[in-house]
């Protein structure tokens, strides 16, 4: 059996009960390297075969699961955060899926969450914003056309911004050309819940200037918008003139 597990944002506890119980009982874990807190390596280490994928090409790691399945292994696939983002498990899970070789997907905490965490912030605030984009600027691995940063500015809804680190002056400029004003909150976090992490707010212009100062070159998030300033209307769950179904309104 096959388990791809969210190891959770960084920090050891922020996996999930039931990924932590499965990193206990792994035979074999294939863990992503450097972008998993290595307490977490130590723990699968003390009595599994451990495999670093960040070396291995899809062909190995699947010749590693191959392998551990037909002694009757049991198979942690130790993925950063929740593999649903930039993960690349829908390729395994089809060639696993091939071969008939069973498999089970257990969630983890996204760097995204642990990031709001790091800043105290709401994303979705009510009249600033309802709406998430989750993305990333084209780099050596294209994003479709109709996903470019700037297109997707244009909404001028919250934005989380992964794999962008260092191309920050590009990034900024193209926010900018889809209608972000350059004095729009934004904020670099990076290593968001490990325990170097570090938190910088700036503007969307300010971002390649901020992390140049700070020396933030790789591993941190860029988010951006209006839910990162302090206006907003109260929300309506808790108000007491708003009525729900489980209460009235008093007043």
């Amino acid at each position: 059996m096959v388990y791809f597990v969210g190891a959770g944002s960084g920090a050891v506890d922020l996996i999930t009960v039931r990924g932590q119980r499965l990193l206990h009982e792994a035979d074999v874990v294939i863990g992503a390297g450097s972008l998993v807190i290595p307490q977490l390596l130590r723990e699968a280490l003390a009595d599994c075969w451990l495999f670093i994928s960040v070396k291995m090409t899809l062909e190995e790691v699947l010749e590693v699961i191959e392998q551990a399945e037909k002694e009757g292994s049991v198979i942690v696939r130790l993925h950063t955060g929740d593999p649903c983002l930039y993960g690349a498990i829908r390729e395994q899970m089809d060639q696993l899926d091939a071969l008939h070789i069973p498999y089970e997907y257990v969630p983890g905490v996204s760097s995204f969450c642990a990031a709001a965490a790091a800043l105290n912030a709401e994303y979705t605030l009510p009249d600033v914003s309802q709406t998430v984009i989750i993305t990333r600027m084209a780099g050596r691995t294209p994003v479709p056309e109709k996903e470019e940063i700037a297109k997707l500015a244009a909404h001028q809804a919250t934005m989380v911004i992964f794999l962008s680190t260092g191309l920050l002056e590009g990034l900024q400029e193209r926010l900018m050309v889809g209608g972000y004003a350059p004095d729009t909150p934004a904020a670099i976090v990076y290593k968001a819940s490990w325990p170097d992490e570090k938190v910088f707010r700036c503007t969307v212009s300010t971002l390649a200037q901020t992390a140049k100062e700070n020396n933030i070159t790789k591993t941190a998030l860029i988010l951006v918008g209006n839910f990162l300033g302090s206006e907003y209307e109260r929300s309506k769950l808790y108000d007491p003139s708003f009525t729900t179904e489980f209460r009235e309104a008093t007043r």
